[in-house]
């Protein structure tokens, strides 16, 4: 399963395993929301409301897709928040993790506070890229 996540600046695609919150995200899908940055993770509220699954976790890899249980929100790590110790990704408290992005999560710095925010399903997986969708425009 497939996401594209986009901003004015960029977007990106990830790929997501098949969890509880995942099914939730892909039943609502397309959102639209707006970004918020916490040190170096950008993240912004959906409409899904689940609970904490059993595997949650607050330290994760750059580039993870996590679901912040306590915001409603996607959080997505590319570097160390202000919480983190010795460079990790340290998220706010324990995440439903959901997948990875795909390339880099470097991609994310050119994302701005209150930026537009946008996901919705990509293609189904490995293979041709699909066609770059249009960035968003700043309102």
């Amino acid at each position: 399963m497939r996401i594209r996540i986009l901003w004015p600046a960029g977007q990106v695609t990830a790929t997501l395993t098949a969890t509880p919150t995942t099914e939730a995200l892909l039943a609502v899908l397309p959102i639209s929301s707006s970004a918020n940055t916490w040190g170096e993770e950008v993240y912004f509220d959906t409409p899904v409301s689940v609970p904490r699954e059993h595997d949650a976790r607050q330290v994760v890899e750059p580039g993870t897709v996590a679901f912040w249980t306590d915001g409603d929100s996607l959080a997505l790590p590319y570097g160390p928040t202000p919480i983190s110790r010795d460079g990790e990704c340290r998220l706010a408290s324990a995440c439903n993790v959901l997948g990875e992005l795909d390339g880099d999560a470097q991609v994310l710095r050119t994302v701005r506070p209150g930026d537009p925010i946008r996901v919705e399903q990509a293609g189904p997986g490995p293979g041709p890229a699909p066609a770059p969708a249009p960035a968003l425009a700043r309102p």
